[in-house]
């Protein structure tokens, strides 16, 4: 829009500095007059100051030079232009470039306004040459310094005041991305980033036009005249444009950086290397630090496979390729409503994930992705929040919610919920209506499109409608009177709720800024919610454990292993009944770990002699034959799965808790374990307590999002429940397996 004026005032810029230096007898050969930052790029603002350096060659006088830079600078000073000048040789340029990788970025941007243009075009030349060949060594050292100026001043997609060049998505940012560029290590989509760059350098020209003055941040009284520059209809249409284009530079920067610490990480090679693909999920692969797709992968028969690829970058902290987002938005089938169990599975996983879901997040918003998987999502995109105290807007604040509640899906008995929750807690906002009020149908309607059961629909309805509850109460009423516990059971009626709102409470907090989690106020709702819960628990009782017998095969009786496999939606049904004995269930978790099935869900009862157990897994077609003959080999001994299935807790993985529930069954012990998802954690549990010689009568074995939530009702062989130090030596040899050392 304003391209034309910047280059006509850069224009008139060259026109004095060239009038001053030939004024002052420039010399055309050993000196000369370059131009750097902004105005070395062409890019003067109405109010941007002129950064200019005279640089002079070795050899050259410099008792003229110096008198030649006086004689330059004053008939600018006295023209009115704003000066920053420096005076220079060749060598202290490219010395100062050496020893500063801000100045070494700055001069890949020098142009040549007056004198000798050789030497110009040599400072910038070698400069260029010398940027390149040491970019690995400087790279880290700029990527800290751009880190430590998005935490100081914030991204301009969220703050209240924009500040359109120093902030994360701002000029800034992407003047660093040509930078990287130039580099060659690393590529950069040109078009996009300099359609960016354009626009918000016309925001920054009207913004100096409004203000009178030279300014980057944008005061609220400012927007009405910005839309008005801007053709838009409304001070609401500015800010969403503005937001807009620092969230695209932003997600542009740190596409480009994950690619540049890709690329850092390995060594150069002489000959370029075809890709390596590594399988990690069906149809999906990882390939240099992204998620692309398998070669024979098949988007238009597979509405799962965009959850599928978003869930295994989050989950595993990696780029989530635009281009293959951009493809599977294209070509993947709508998902069929309610959507099928890998769908929502994979969803929480996504949410789930904790720091890797913001980068992934934002590639599907950026790809149009969401419009596919949440279209609800266009109610909150970039609304700014009505409170000060909120460091993001609405958009972003529900994704930070979701990264705070996955470190807390150990406190709660139902984390799927919990993180859907997360992310729908505020999809009311926009509206006249509260938005707790508003929300709650809304979530309501997206959690039965989800295919959550009518159970979990009302309670992620219940905690959207209810969730500044349980804060308003704990920071306003006074906690020892009882009507402020009835106040808060009036609307939460069960352990697993108050759990749950406890988590979605302080996961709100956090995201919002450390001043709504102060210490005071999470003691505050904390402790009302220990009172609350002492309230529902003299109320309640846990439930029972209870299965439906099935008959025994025949061949069971005398011995046999039966093993039957049904075909089920996304999946396999498998039976397994044996003749009941200490370490049964050890082995045939491990035929599952061994062969690498995903195990959604389980049971495991005795019935008499025998024990059955059904296991519903992600794989279908499976062979019940090679699954017996698996399972041969390690009865027999044959296979050792604790030699294969040593795999113990990862780096960013929770950890693992195992809870003792004296209260639960009056015939066994129960002990409850939630660990991350990953393969061998049935095994590792069940090996343990085998090498106790203790007997798991009865088990539910389930995965929610990422967590496993396995409980066990455990017996002696020839008596009843453990005694308390049996236990107790139960539960530390579960923890010790599955932990890591």
């Amino acid at each position: 829009m304003t391209a034309a004026e910047r280059a006509e005032r850069t224009e008139a810029a060259d026109g004095l500095c060239v009038g001053a230096y030939d004024a002052a007898g420039g010399p055309d050969t050993g000196v000369a007059l370059v131009a750097v930052g902004g105005y070395g790029r062409g890019e003067l603002a109405p109010y941007s100051d002129l950064d200019v350096v005279l640089v002079a060659d070795e050899g050259v006088d410099e008792e003229l030079w110096h008198d030649l830079a006086g004689q330059v600078w004053y008939p600018l000073w006295d023209s009115g232009a704003k000066l920053d000048h420096a005076v220079r040789t060749l060598p202290e340029m490219l010395a100062a470039a050496e020893g500063d990788v801000r100045v070494a970025s700055g001069l890949l941007d020098v142009r040549h306004v007056a004198g000798d243009h050789s030497l110009a075009l040599r400072l910038r030349t070698t400069t260029l040459t010398h940027w390149r060949r040491q970019a690995r060594e400087r790279l880290p050292e700029l990527r800290e310094l751009v880190r430590s100026r998005h935490r100081l001043v914030g991204e301009l997609a969220h703050l209240s005041l924009p500040d359109l060049k120093e902030a994360e998505g701002g000029l800034r940012d992407a003047t660093v991305l040509k930078s990287l560029t130039a580099t060659w290590l690393v590529d950069v989509p040109a078009a996009d980033l300099e359609r960016c760059r354009q626009q918000l350098l016309d925001v920054r020209d009207l913004l100096h036009a409004a203000a009178g003055r030279a300014s980057d941040r944008i005061a609220p009284e400012y927007w009405g005249q910005l839309a008005e520059g801007l053709g838009l209809p409304d001070e609401a249409s500015a800010q969403r444009h503005v937001r807009e284009l620092g969230r695209r530079v932003t997600h542009l920067s740190r596409l480009a950086w994950r690619r540049t610490d890709d690329a850092l990480r390995r060594t150069p090679a002489a000959k370029p290397r075809r890709p390596e693909l590594e399988r990690v999920a069906p149809g999906v692969a990882l390939s240099r630090g992204e998620i692309v797709l398998e070669a024979a992968a098949k988007p238009a028969a597979d509405p799962v496979l965009l959850l599928r690829a978003a869930a295994e970058a989050a989950v595993r902290d990696v780029v989530l390729a635009p281009p293959t987002a951009a493809r599977l938005v294209r070509e993947c089938p709508p998902l069929p409503e309610p959507w099928p169990d890998e769908a929502r599975q994979q969803l929480v996983r996504l949410l789930a994930a904790g720091p890797g879901l913001l980068p992934v997040w934002e590639t599907l918003d950026e790809t149009g992705a969401l419009d596919r998987i949440l279209p609800e999502w266009e109610r909150i995109r970039l609304l700014p929040h009505a409170s000060a105290i909120h460091r993001f807007t609405v958009d972003r604040h529900v994704v930070e919610t979701c990264v705070e509640a996955a470190a807390l899906i150990r406190d709660v008995s139902r984390p799927d919920v919990l993180v859907v929750a997360a992310l729908l807690h505020d999809i009311g906002k926009g509206e006249l209506t509260e938005h707790s009020v508003a929300g709650a149908p809304i979530a309501r309607a997206i959690a039965a499109r989800m295919g959550f059961g009518p159970h979990e629909v009302e309670l992620i309805a219940q905690l959207v409608r209810w969730h500044l509850l349980l804060a308003d109460i704990a920071t306003t009423r006074d906690p020892d009177d009882p009507a402020t516990i009835d106040a808060l059971l009036e609307h939460v009626d069960s352990l697993d709720a108050l759990a749950l709102l406890t988590a979605l409470t302080e996961a709100d907090a956090k995201a919002t800024s450390p001043k709504a989690w102060s210490s005071w106020r999470a003691g505050l709702v904390l402790d009302l919610s220990r009172r609350a819960r002492s309230a529902l628990e003299r109320g309640s009782a846990p439930p029972a454990f209870t299965v439906e017998e099935i008959p025994v095969p025949a061949g069971v009786v005398g011995g046999d292993v039966s093993i039957v496999v049904e075909p089920v939606v996304d999946g396999s049904r498998v039976t397994v009944v044996a003749v009941d004995r200490v370490g049964l269930l050890a082995d045939v978790a491990a035929v599952f770990a061994l062969r690498r099935v995903t195990v959604r869900a389980a049971r495991l009862w005795a019935q008499g002699d025998y024990a059955v157990s059904v296991w519903d897994v992600a794989e279908a077609g499976l062979d019940p034959r090679a699954l017996g003959d698996q399972l041969d080999a390690i009865t027999s001994r044959r296979v050792d799965p604790a030699a294969r299935l040593g795999a113990r807790q990862v780096a960013g993985e929770l950890d693992p808790a195992v809870v003792l529930r004296p209260e639960a069954s009056d015939h066994a012990t129960v002990i409850e374990v939630r660990a991350a998802d990953r393969l061998g954690v049935v095994y590792l549990v069940s090996a343990a307590l085998a090498a106790l010689d203790m007997t798991v009568r009865s088990a539910h074995i389930s995965t929610l999002g990422p967590q496993a939530v396995d409980v066990f009702y455990v017996q002696e062989v020839a008596a009843g429940a453990l005694s308390e130090t049996r236990a107790a030596e139960a539960a530390h040899a579960v923890r010790r397996a599955i932990s890591s050392g």
